[in-house]
Parts: C-alpha cells; sequence; structure tokens
C-alpha cells in the first residue's frame, strides 16, 4: 500500500516562547524511527511558526493550525495561504472540530479553502467538497466525543471506522486513491494506547493534541515501528 505513518503534533493555543524552545529541544534530542517510516509535523500557534521550522531538526515538518480561506487582503487578523508559503510551511489543519464549535466554521467555508500545498482536512462530511477541490493527503479521524476528553476509542472502534472510511474513497474517487490516502487517527491518544491503536491494518497515524506536548509524544512516534514490523 505504501502509506507511510504520520504522526502529526497539534500544540492548539498554548506555549510561551521558553516553552516553545524546550519542547523543541527534545524533539531534536529524540530517537525516533527514521523518515522512511514514519513522517512527524508539528503545529504550534502561528506566532511561533518560525521560531520553530528555524529550530527543529530537518526530519520533522510543521504545520500551520488554520489559514483564511481567501487571498490576502483587508482581512484583519487573517493569515493566507501565501503567507504561509512564503514562510516554507508546507501543511495546514483545516476544518478542526474546534473551529467548527467555537468559530461555526462550515464544510462549505472549510471546502472553500483551496490550498497550493497539502493539507490535513480533518471532518469525514468534508470528503466531497475536499475530494473535489483537491485537498486531501492526510485525513485525520477524530470522533468529536474524544477531543481533549481523555477517552479515547477502542482499537476495533477506530478500525472499524477507518476500514469504512477507506471503503467510501474507493467508491467515490479510485481504488489508487483508497489504497494510499492516509486515515490518521485523533483523539486523546498518549503513550499507553497509540501502539494497540497503530497496529490496526486502517490506522496510518495519529494527530495528536496534549499529549504532543509532552515527553511521551516520542512513544508516540516510536509507534510507528509496529506498521514496519507487521
Amino acid at each position: 500500500m505504501g502509506r507511510k505513518f504520520f504522526v502529526g503534533g497539534n500544540w492548539k493555543c498554548t506555549g510561551t516562547t521558553e516553552e516553545v524552545k524546550k519542547i523543541v529541544s527534545n524533539l531534536n534530542d529524540a530517537q525516533v524511527p527514521s523518515f522512511d517510516v514514519v513522517e512527524v509535523v508539528v503545529s504550534p500557534p502561528y506566532v511561533f511558526l518560525p521560531l520553530v521550522k528555524n529550530s527543529l531538526r530537518p526530519d520533522f515538518h510543521v504545520a500551520a493550525q488554520n489559514c483564511w480561506v481567501k487571498k490576502g487582503g483587508a482581512f484583519t487578523g487573517e493569515v493566507s495561504a501565501e503567507m504561509l508559503v512564503n514562510l516554507g510551511i508546507p501543511w495546514v489543519i483545516l476544518g478542526h472540530s474546534e473551529r467548527r464549535s467555537l468559530l461555526n466554521e462550515s464544510n462549505e467555508f472549510v471546502g472553500d479553502k483551496d490550498l497550493p500545498w497539502r493539507s490535513l482536512l480533518h471532518k469525514p462530511k468534508q470528503l466531497q467538497r475536499g475530494y473535489q477541490t483537491g485537498l486531501m493527503l492526510s485525513w485525520p479521524m477524530s470522533p468529536v466525543w474524544a477531543i481533549g476528553t481523555g477517552k479515547v476509542a477502542s482499537p476495533a472502534q477506530a478500525q472499524e471506522v477507518h476500514s469504512e472510511l477507506r471503503k467510501w474513497l474507493h467508491a467515490n474517487t479510485s481504488p489508487e486513491v483508497a489504497a494510499t490516502t492516509r486515515i490518521i487517527y485523533g483523539g486523546s491518544v498518549n503513550g499507553a494506547n497509540c501502539k494497540e491503536l497503530g497496529a490496526k491494518p486502517d490506522v496510518d497515524g495519529f494527530l495528536v493534541g496534549g499529549a504532543s506536548l509532552k515527553p511521551e509524544f516520542i512513544d508516540i512516534i516510536k509507534a510507528a515501528e509496529v506498521k514496519k514490523s507487521a
């Protein structure tokens, strides 16, 4: 299938300069599987993007947490795709459930973020729109009840849903797209449950929230070894 394991760390709206430097230092010093085994992307708050990009080890990538729907202009407080490209940021998280619930972002609004680089589309309802606009490369499947609650889907539940999503891709796009699109799980992933979740055949990695700020994020990255040895 050729789907490289993916581990993303969403730092959300947290951290100070010193805290971010400490997190980056821990990541730089970590012994983790090589890039041919796992792709690692971290997503700091906007204000720390240059700091993290310039100090993070080169085999880890950096993502923005959101992007404005249009080109730059008179949109106070927004950040355009062109700005992120100019910074050399190759990834962005789109349609996170927190932005949907707190800021009322709709499927249509998120689908209109037609970006010129790799994106993380976050919710199943965006499948049709996501493929119309050609955005999807990795797709987090995150049950809303598991985000920030400490609750996590069982490995069997995660596999069942991911399998059904891949069947949808097979029927609505092509067998090739279904086989190569990474479907990654998010929602209270931690060092204790990552290996069992990651061992499931249709779980292609994780989008990690709170645990990505802690040393256990290294253990989650190392969970990619379960796929290598499978």
